[in-house]
């Protein structure tokens, strides 16, 4: 191990109390310590770069659609589809990647997202001869798909990556960085290709401000991990696991700046809750009251976007929405592995992200059905649009109110990772006296 490498991670109860007269045994003691290693932040910076560059990858044309099609030569449609490939493809490659992080590993894992995130950016600036320089549309659809092909493999790794890098007391707060790097791009991308791209002919000079960027990404990931673990375990469940192997553009547009107001306070929400979780431990509670806050949310954009000269009100709506909504995220994930364990951090990763996928797919097509002519109603507070919204705001506000409450109602689980966590110190604590309970009072969970 390298010098000043190692932080010691205490595990042992300070305030538990001790057998009386017992003199300290240091070969116990030494079995209360787990190691962390300051590489785990390298670690967690690469991962947060590479879900950022992915999600800018994804998001590219979205904000600069018009142009994009201007310049490939295409419809507006087919420009869609280079960020649908995105959905289309990982729903397949889910299953493979989470078997790639539990029998594989998760450098392997990382390295290979990194790569394919490099050659999917490096593809979309690829065209004809210099004189005559021209990017066709089925070379830009080929590296999205690439890019895309990555998604999973860097999507599903900030769960595994805090598990076998970080101490119970940082995990979620690991998880909610890595997993909000999403967004971030998300973002990113919101911001950069409007500022960069105000004309069709400036869509290489975008493609290439995000390739840069990916190449270095996939430099840093295959020279700076070195490992899928550190070389001691950070918490009990890492040791004895039985896991199987975004101004100027936005301005422009009222629609963008709802979409920014959303990323930035879900990101701001994502970080406050991450952090009171990890010293909590109340992830059922949190999840519920954030959910509930978030559908009420829903109920009144719905109702607002709906109206004429509402910005302010929606941008507050909006706002509300991302801090509440999509600060769930990294806790769902720490949750369904407290509620899966023992099954792989990435199993249950994958199988959500698949199931979020296919509910996308789903959502999308359903809403766009039952939206009407925009002729048959009357201008709203988000601008003009081909079609009436009316009807699939409804629905979206029905369908998250009905699921928020399902789930209100009807999930309950014990925390199984925290509770073998437990299980593990006090067996090693039991010369010491008794332990105290890990997370939660159990009844609270019911409550």
């Amino acid at each position: 191990m390298e010098n000043g490498e190692v932080e010691q991670n205490d595990v042992s109860n300070d305030s538990s109390p001790l057998v009386a007269d017992s003199s300290p045994n240091e070969e116990l003691k030494k079995l209360l310590q787990f190691k962390v290693y300051k590489r785990r932040w390298l670690v967690l910076l690469v991962l947060c770069l590479l879900n950022c560059s992915n999600a800018t990858l994804w998001l590219t044309f979205a904000p600069v659609a018009d142009q994009s099609a201007e310049y490939l030569k295409v419809t507006l449609a087919n420009i869609n589809w280079l960020s649908v490939v995105y959905m289309v493809v990982s729903i397949p490659l889910s299953v493979g990647t989470t078997w790639m992080l539990d029998t594989v590993g998760l450098r392997a894992t990382i390295v290979l997202g990194a790569w394919l995130n490099m050659l999917g950016a490096v593809m979309r600036i690829c065209g004809g001869p210099p004189d005559d320089f021209k990017i066709p549309y089925e070379l830009v659809m080929a590296g999205q798909t690439l890019a895309a092909l990555a998604q999973p493999l860097i999507i599903f790794t900030p769960t595994k990556m805090a598990a076998l890098w970080f101490p119970d007391h940082q995990r979620a707060t690991a998880n909610m960085m890595g997993s909000m790097a999403n967004p971030l791009g998300l973002l990113v991308a919101n911001v950069v290709s409007p500022a960069i791209a105000d004309k069709a002919s400036q869509i290489p000079r975008l493609l290439l401000a995000y390739a840069v960027p990916a190449c270095f990404i996939c430099f840093l990931a295959t020279v700076g991990i070195r490992s899928s673990a550190p070389p001691t375990p950070p918490s009990a469940s890492a040791e004895f696991s039985t896991s199987e192997p975004f101004m100027k553009g936005v301005k422009l547009d009222f629609a963008g700046l709802c979409g920014a107001l959303f990323i930035v306070f879900g990101i701001v929400g994502a970080a406050l809750l991450g952090l009171y979780v990890d010293k909590t431990k109340r992830f059922i509670e949190a999840i519920k009251i954030n959910m509930s806050l978030s559908a009420l949310a829903g109920i009144a954009f719905s109702v607002l976007c709906l109206m004429q000269r509402q910005n302010v009100a929606v941008a507050i709506v909006c706002s509300l929405f991302g801090f509440f909504g999509y600060s769930i995220y990294p806790v769902a994930m720490e949750l369904s592995v407290e509620c899966s364990y023992p099954v792989g951090e990435a199993s249950t990763a994958g199988l959500i992200f698949i199931s979020g996928q296919i509910f996308s797919i789903c959502y999308t097509v359903l809403l766009q059905s039952v939206a009407t002519p925009l002729a048959e109603s009357p201008r709203s507070t988000c601008g003009v649009a081909p079609q009436s919204w009316k009807v699939s705001m409804m629905v979206l506000a029905a369908l998250t109110t009905f699921f928020t409450a399902l789930f209100v109602i009807v999930f309950h689980t014990r925390y199984k990772r925290l509770e073998a966590e437990k299980d593990v110190t006090c067996r090693r604590k039991r010369d010491y006296g008794s332990c105290a309970p890990a997370g939660p009072d159990p009844a609270s969970i019911n409550a």
